[in-house]
Formats: structure tokens, sequence, C-alpha cells
């Protein structure tokens, strides 16, 4: 999975409610998140039953080879979708469930929290499974997440890390906009060993400049 602090089949990691932030005003993605779909593929509410899916997409050696430790059993998945759920419900986060046409399990996640009070600033990860890798799934999934950021949430500045040699992810974040801003050495503890983090931004300036380029592209 991919996510806040460098994890991941592409780069994140699962990352539980921080009950030192404050949510942002209720609104209707609070109460239930949006389907979002785009080509191939649909972000939804993750559900209970995501968690067998998850546990066999997200716990194979390729995808946690850079990535904080997953869930470690389907119980265990059942228990982070619930925290995702009051995440949503608190206003702090979302977690959406990937899912593409024909196949409605989750193959994979797509998440976002706050950083600071407000949602004026959060961070992103994702994590997918191996065998949905190099098919534009990634792509199509982050285009979604960030239009449900930048419109819906009102994110301003958006962060993730990633490995440094996770080539993989790097590429990913870099294809959808993402400006890499530093190093942040050593800053990962993964299987033992501390590797060093990418850290990457995307602004809501930079987002809405780049989709109007994308926009007159296509109608050109």
């Amino acid at each position: 999975m991919e996510s806040p602090h460098g994890q991941n089949g592409l780069n994140g990691s699962l990352q539980l409610p921080d009950p030192e932030i404050v949510g942002h005003s209720s609104s209707d993605w609070q109460a239930a998140l949006p389907v979002l779909s785009r080509g191939r593929v649909t972000l939804r509410e993750l559900r209970i039953s995501d968690a067998s899916s998850l546990f066999e997409m997200l716990t194979t050696h390729e995808v946690t080879r850079f990535i904080h430790v997953p869930p470690t059993s389907v119980d265990a998945f059942e228990r982070f979708i619930l925290h995702m759920h009051e995440q949503r419900t608190n206003g702090t986060g979302a977690c959406f469930a990937v899912t593409i046409d024909g196949l409605d399990k989750a193959i994979g996640l797509f998440q976002i929290r706050a950083t600071e009070t407000g949602f004026s600033f959060a961070e992103w990860g994702f994590a997918i499974g191996s065998p949905f890798w190099g098919t534009g799934v990634f792509q199509q999934c982050a285009e979604l997440l960030l239009e449900f950021a930048f419109e819906t949430i009102g994110v301003r500045r958006l962060e993730a890390t990633v490995a440094v040699r996770n080539g993989r992810a790097n590429r990913a974040l870099q294809k959808v906009g993402a400006v890499q801003e530093g190093v942040l050495r050593e800053s990962f503890l993964c299987k033992g060993g501390y590797l060093d983090e990418a850290l990457y931004a995307i602004l809501e300036g930079d987002w809405r400049a780049s989709r109007v380029r994308r926009l007159l592209r296509n109608a050109a």
C-alpha cells in the first residue's frame, strides 16, 4: 500500500486516526464517501467484506517491501477498516477501496488524512496489489483522489513520503505532478533497517493549472 510514510506496492502505509487532529466541518463525505469512477477503476467506501481481499493483495513480499507493516490478518484488516470509518466520520481522513470493472473486490487502497485542523494540509498514501502494477490503475485512481482532495475536501497542500529506493512509487508520484521537495534521511524503519525517504508535495494551485493544461490539450 502506499501511504503517508513511504509504503508499499507503490508507496504507502496504513495510518490509524490521530486523536490530536480536529476534523473538517461536517460535510456529505463525512456521512459516506462518494463513489468515484474513471476509466476502468472505481474508488468506493471500504467494506468489512473487503478485509480478506485486502489481506490477500497487500501482504505479499512485493507489496510490503518498502512499506510499514500492514495488518497481519483478516481480523486486523477488519479493525483497520473500522478505524477508517471513524476517521471519515470525524472528518480527519478518508480511505477508499480500489476496484476495477468486472471485479468488485478491493485490490488496493487510497488514503488521505489531515495533518492539521481544517484539512488545508494533508498527506496521502496508496497500496495496490502487485498483479495490477503497470496497468494504469494507479494513474486513474490518483487523478480521482486528487480531485476529491482539492475539490471536495478543500486541501491546499497534499504531501506524500516514499522510500528513495522505491523507484516505482517515486515515478508514480512524479507522473501525477508531485514535486520532490527534499530527502528525509534515515526517516523510515523498514524490515530492521533505516531508509531515506523522498518528500513530495502537490499544491492546489499547481493541480488546477495542470488540469487546465490537460483540458486544453484534449480539446485541441
